[in-house]
């Protein structure tokens, strides 16, 4: 016999597990390193997306409550996390090109961002605080998470978010893709994650199809990523074309930033016109039949 439903997957125990398995990454040792902030940061993205799909059926204040929870919790652990992305994306670059880092290598920012990191050992007062303050944020979004009925969720309500996030999606790469604005593409990144982590959530509509596009928007979404960190690469360096003077090495390591830029974004558009392209329907990539819970 076919059945005419499939059951998507419930939305509150993965809420749940996120907010609890990110308390153990950030208790894991005395001072969270470099990947458990990146995880942490990770199922805080997660989150929002989750959340995002109960916009219409959780009341305003208990949205904004669990949204604003989320994203304060993540932004509070991103210092550690930028430091952190700047130092390898430069790394990286500097086995590829030896000879130029070495005559760049007295540049003070350069300098910096690769002088040898040392993890802290010692909670500081300004460490413990950021620990605590996250903590806090998790252990009473967790609690709250206990008192939501979530089991009678509309699934034709939660259909009707993911397609407009695929939309917000749509319109964004199309911005991109006629003028693609650093901040716009990351952008395009930001809201690109929400889409694919959402789409977890809808799997028993059509398992492969759906694995499929998620692994499709994961390949996406690191591509902009890796844009986006060596656009920031760029910011922290303070680099601004100055014209005859400037440092040649200088301008030469910006020209191979922006070549690996160039061969990110020509990885990301192939894929996204794929899903995104204008006059695409998600129904039509999806191919769902009627849904119940």
């Amino acid at each position: 016999m076919v059945l005419d439903y499939v059951k998507l997957k419930d939305i509150k125990p993965a809420l749940s597990g996120y907010v609890a398995e990110s308390l153990i990454l950030l208790k894991r040792s005395p001072v969270p390193d470099d990947d458990a902030i990146h995880d942490i940061r990770v199922l805080m993205k997660k989150s929002r997306a989750a959340v995002k799909l109960l916009v219409s059926q959780l009341d305003e204040e208990s949205f904004n409550r669990e949204y604003l929870a989320y994203r304060e919790a993540g932004r509070i652990l991103c210092s550690w996390r930028d430091s952190s992305v700047h130092r390898k994306t430069l790394k990286t670059l500097k086995k590829a090109n030896k000879k130029l880092y070495g005559e760049i290598e007295d540049h003070e920012k350069v300098k910096e961002l690769l002088a040898k990191y040392e993890q802290p050992t010692e909670v500081t007062p300004e460490i413990n605080e950021k620990i605590e303050m996250v903590e806090d944020i998790l252990r009473k979004s967790a609690y709250r998470m206990r008192f939501y009925t979530l089991d009678k969720l509309d699934p034709r309500l939660l259909m009707n978010e993911l397609e407009k996030s695929y939309k917000i999606v749509s319109d964004i790469y199309l911005e991109c893709r006629v003028n693609p604005k650093p901040s716009k593409l990351h952008e395009f990144r930001k809201k690109g994650k929400d889409f694919l982590y959402q789409l977890y959530f809808f799997r028993p509509l059509n398992p492969p199809v759906v694995k499929a596009l998620e692994k499709k928007l994961d390949a996406l979404t690191q591509g902009l990523g890796k844009y986006n960190d060596l656009s920031q690469l760029i910011k922290t360096l303070g680099y601004k074309y100055s014209g005859p003077g400037s440092s040649p090495a200088l301008d030469e390591l910006i020209v191979i930033i922006r070549q690996e830029q160039d061969k990110n974004l020509s990885r990301v558009w192939p894929i996204a016109y794929k899903i995104f392209c204008p006059g695409q329907k998600l129904v039509n990539i999806l191919g769902y039949r009627i849904l119940m819970i």
